[in-house]
């Protein structure tokens, strides 16, 4: 990446991003946990299970804050960094961006305290709603900003304007439900759920190998290793849906995942492992699963997916016709925007207005993309490759990591059936050194969906170096370091709450002695002769 505003801005808002998806994945899964722990309670009426919730809830809520302070910066961030994407689609990506914002700031934030609050002050009943509010509520602000980037993804549901010079939306329907932003949807909640099922599966175990609260952990871990072996099998599972998706709307991302330069018979070979070459074109070393691509990509024998360099070759031909696009946009800027356009220059911008987005690529190497020579667009055509090797690493990380959740929330599963969660300390220490793992790989699969997408801003129509503010790019990279700075205490601050939480451990209030003792003088009286 080069080090240019562009380079910059770009690098900012990724270090921003994946820093606040720290704590988004954990806070997904954490609130549903926590809400089917009071459901239990509930149910029970047994003061274990409220110790559980609170516990939990506890490590939740130390989460959950740090989650929101830093998802604002990210927001302000369109506007101060990207101003020509928040004024050229802002009409479309604003409303899910304001819907995500009052779910957030105003609805979740109201559910959080009276959660935390509301013990002594609401019915169990209502308490239990309350939390169950909450856990949906804040899945669905997720929904919200991931319709947001599906329609990045794959810009439904809208249409360019040439007399405004913005997108507009034609269809809020289509942008609601655009199949890529509801497969990101269920793939990354599942995500989350699987890296909170692994936390609390770690944290519990370090509590059985330290001989500390033992009752607590054996039944965390029982609803962690359910609940983690569920998720990360759908995890998989609608993760494979996302590539299908991508292979239909995205099929330079997909081509670059796999390092496919060139387009191969149906159905394709998977690359299990290769070294790709970005400067010679070709993966060195590669290792192929005959098939396997093509049925995962595409779910037939007989789709082609197309290689890089066929691909390479299409962008090329739709720059050409992009720059037809732009021409005729150019005689509508003169034309003037209080008169009515005439219908041959309208219907030869209509005719080529899709292809705009490519002549755009031209930008970054001419001001006027007419002008453009053909080793530009030849460029321009390559610039639609992203970066091969890290796609195809992350990718394959990623992948390897979800079938290891999947082996480890199944043996746990296994060990709670038979009631033998600490037979194997050795098990018990797998489970706590897994607990970073979840994240790595949820990281990697932010990182594939976004960094696979250059150069675009919206995939086809806007690319990232036409986005991008007017600023010098010393002035982002000072708040770069400023934000760098200021994350690194907040993150310290974070892991320091969470470790002396844990390290403290579940704490019993006056509510809960109470409950123990109403459930201490329920139990049927003994004779010192059959007492255990």
């Amino acid at each position: 990446m080069e080090l240019d505003i562009v380079g910059i801005s770009r690098l900012q808002f990724a270090a921003t991003a994946m820093y606040h998806f720290i704590f988004v994945p954990l806070t997904l899964g954490l609130s549903i946990l926590v809400a089917i722990m009071e459901t239990v309670y509930v149910m029970t009426k047994r003061p274990i299970w409220r110790q559980m919730t609170k516990f939990w809830g506890t490590l939740f809520g130390i989460n959950f804050a740090v989650g929101v302070a830093t998802g604002i910066v990210m927001e302000f961030q369109f506007g101060m960094n990207w101003s020509y994407y928040s004024h050229y689609v802002g009409d479309i990506f604003g409303a899910p961006l304001a819907f995500e914002g009052l779910m957030a700031f105003f609805m979740e934030a109201t559910l959080v305290g009276l959660f935390f609050f509301g013990w002594e002050r609401l019915s169990k009943i209502k308490h239990l709603l309350v939390t169950w509010f909450m856990a949906i509520g804040t899945n669905f602000s997720a929904l919200w900003i991931l319709i947001a980037n599906g329609w990045m993804q794959n810009p439904i549901g809208s249409a360019f304007n040439p007399q405004t010079m913005r997108m507009e939306v034609t269809s809020f329907y289509d942008v609601l439900f655009n199949p890529v932003a509801q497969a990101k949807f269920v793939h990354t909640v599942s995500a989350g759920y699987t890296v909170a099922a692994v936390f609390v599966l770690g944290v519990s175990a370090w509590y059985l190998l330290k001989g500390r609260h033992t009752d607590l952990a054996k039944r965390s871990m029982t609803v962690a290793a359910s609940f983690g072996l569920a998720a990360s099998l759908s995890t998989v599972v609608l993760g494979d849906e996302s590539g299908y998706l991508s292979g239909e709307h995205q099929s330079m991302k997909l081509a670059a995942i796999e390092a496919m330069w060139e387009t191969e018979p149906a159905p394709a070979a998977f690359t299990a492992i290769g070294f790709p070459d970005q400067e010679a074109r070709e993966t060195h070393y590669a290792v192929h699963i005959p098939w396997a691509m093509g049925l995962i990509g595409t779910r037939s024998l007989t789709t082609v997916i197309p290689g890089i360099h066929d691909l390479v070759e299409q962008a090329e031909g739709r720059i050409r016709n992009g720059l037809l696009a732009y021409d005729a946009l150019e005689a509508i800027r003169a034309h003037g925007y209080h008169s009515p356009l005439p219908e041959d220059l309208k219907a030869r911008f209509e005719e080529h207005g899709r292809d705009l987005g490519h002549a755009l690529l031209l930008k970054r190497y001419v001001d006027d993309p007419r002008q453009a020579t053909p080793e530009m667009i030849e460029k321009a055509a390559w610039d639609t490759v992203p970066q091969v090797a890290p796609l195809f690493w992350a990718f394959r990380l990623m992948v390897g990591l979800g079938f290891f959740f999947i082996l480890l929330t199944a043996v746990f599963f296994w060990l709670s059936a038979r009631h033998r969660l600490d037979a194997h300390p050795w098990l018990l220490r797998v489970a706590v050194f897994s607990i970073p793992l979840p994240w790595i790989a949820a990281e990697c699969g932010w990182f594939v969906a976004e960094f696979g997408r250059q150069p675009w801003a919206i995939d086809g129509v806007l690319p990232v170096a036409v986005a991008v503010s007017n600023l010098s790019a010393s002035t982002v990279l000072t708040t770069l370091l400023l934000f760098i700075a200021i994350y690194s205490v907040l993150l310290v601050v974070e892991m320091k709450l969470m470790v002396k939480a844990i390290r403290k451990g579940p704490q019993l209030d006056a509510q809960d002695i109470e409950e123990m003792k109403t459930s201490l003088h329920a139990l049927p009286s003994q004779n010192p002769a059959t007492a255990s």
